[in-house]
């Protein structure tokens, strides 16, 4: 039963926004479950944990009661999210004629764990978002040129948080990836300042910053043009066993 402070509503995720093969995007399902939370809102972080993997094409449960917003399917709990009061630090701006330069060293184009990923998978313009975060030259940053697609955009024109959740996240990994090297988001933690527009312009900039044991920790950036800061994360990724 729900009840009268408690919002539910059931939820499918598109193919079209899958990570590895056969479930969601880790980013664009933790701005989803975020969004549920915070609305359009963004006076604060939100922390995103992933408990498990997210079926594409299911029917799932999003909930949202106080402070807190759940994805469930059946009883198995999927997502959590939950306001943070932190500040978040950002990997220093990377112009974007420089960002889409160090895109030439992806190491994803030599050995990609996830292809077919919304994110950072070699899908065709349009249909992914095509942001390949490369070795930015004498630092220790990766970064991309990111031309925001107008397919990501609703029919309002508005991109969505799960959008710029999305762009925060790949980069993470990749910050730490050599070839034939994986991981699976575990947490993102993330706050928007600002919004991204269909067809605009922006540097998405990563860096590693620790690893203990098979969490690998990173943080992460969108900048406009100009270095205005868009969205900031930090990401904790699970690495094989």
């Amino acid at each position: 039963m729900t009840t009268a402070a408690e919002l539910q509503t059931v939820v499918t995720v598109p193919a079209r926004f899958r990570g590895p093969e056969g479930v969601a995007n880790g980013g664009w399902i933790a701005g989803t479950v975020s969004e549920a939370l915070h609305g359009a809102q963004h006076d604060s972080a939100v922390e995103v944990t992933l408990h498990a993997p997210t079926p594409l094409d299911t029917p799932l449960h999003l909930r949202h009661l106080a402070n807190t917003a759940t994805l469930t399917h059946g009883e198995n709990l999927l997502v959590e999210a939950i306001t943070v009061a932190e500040e978040l630090d950002a990997p220093e701006f990377v112009p974007f004629n420089e960002a889409a330069l160090a895109e030439g060293g992806f190491v994803g184009f030599i050995a990609h764990p996830f292809p077919g990923c919304f994110v950072c998978g070699v899908r065709d313009p349009g249909d992914g978002m095509r942001i390949f975060p490369g070795r930015v030259s004498g630092t220790d940053l990766v970064a991309a040129g990111w031309r925001v697609p107008m397919t990501v955009a609703d029919e309002d024109g508005v991109v969505s948080d799960a959008i710029i959740w999305a762009a925060l996240d790949c980069a993470t990994g990749w910050a730490h990836f050599q070839p034939g090297e994986s991981a699976l988001l575990g947490r993102l933690t993330a706050r928007i300042h600002r919004r991204v527009y269909p067809g605009g312009t922006y540097s998405v900039v990563a860096r590693a910053t620790g690893r203990e044991g098979r969490k690998l920790f990173g943080e992460s950036a969108v900048y406009e043009v100009d270095g205005t800061l868009v969205a900031s994360a930090r990401a904790v990724w699970i690495a094989p066993a």
